[in-house]
């Protein structure tokens, strides 16, 4: 396995320095000020993700406004109560991406957020912030299986935006893992995902620094020589 400083430098050769890298790397929110998110500024985020996949990013954020009116701001004790017909009816509005199959999603993971949480913690935020980033894995997991079309990056990216520390599974990423010959079959499969989760705690542990940080740092250290979301 190449020790974490191999990649560092790199990835620091590649942006221009220290100084440089640093300026393009990021940080999650500490644990105390993540367990105080509000359950209706999750229900928005995954919906912003989920609607992203397959979209240019730009288009569904220029029509967000929209989706903020339509669905009261994604608050989620009224989208709880909002009966399958205004659903179907919202799902037409011109003011979003008309997409019934996603739409639908939205009520699904309300009520993830409001109930799914209540056998392991005092609320959604409290669940995510308590969860060892050292098996965040199982999180993905947790959102697949609980909620509606969190699988695969979508989660990961709804984590990310959050404030939740995680790696990503970019295309950087998962280049850089096959190349190094520490996953060769399916990206999202067991065997796959645990690899990927014993090289990023490695890394953890030599360098120090956060989950977010490593990703960033390897997808700098590999591919086009841009920067992005990471």
């Amino acid at each position: 396995m190449e020790k974490f400083r191999g990649i560092q430098i790199r990835a620091l050769e590649r942006k221009g320095g220290e100084e440089a890298l640093a300026n393009i790397l990021s940080q999650p929110l500490p644990k105390n000020k993540l367990a105080k998110v509000g359950d209706d500024l999750w229900l928005e985020e995954f919906t912003r993700k989920i609607f992203q996949c397959g979209f240019y990013w730009s288009v569904i954020n220029k029509k967000w406004p929209g989706f903020r009116e339509v669905f009261w701001d994604f608050n989620v004790s009224k989208l709880l109560m909002m009966p399958t017909e205004m659903l179907e009816q919202k799902s037409t509005d011109t003011r979003i991406v008309r997409n019934y199959t996603k739409v639908k999603t939205i009520p699904v993971n309300a009520a993830m957020i409001r109930f799914s949480a209540q056998d392991h913690a005092d609320s959604f935020s409290q669940l995510i912030a308590d969860w060892p980033s050292n098996d965040i894995i199982n999180l993905w997991a947790w959102l697949k299986k609980n909620g509606a079309r969190l699988g695969g990056n979508t989660g990961q990216y709804a984590l990310r935006a959050m404030g939740k520390d995680t790696f990503i599974l970019s295309r950087d990423v998962e280049s850089y893992l096959r190349g190094h010959n520490h996953i060769d079959g399916g990206l999202n499969t067991k065997k796959s995902l645990n690899a990927a989760q014993v090289f990023f705690n490695e890394m953890q542990q030599q360098s120090g620094l956060s989950l977010q940080e490593i990703s960033q740092t390897v997808s700098y250290s590999v591919g086009d020589n841009s920067v992005g979301f990471q």
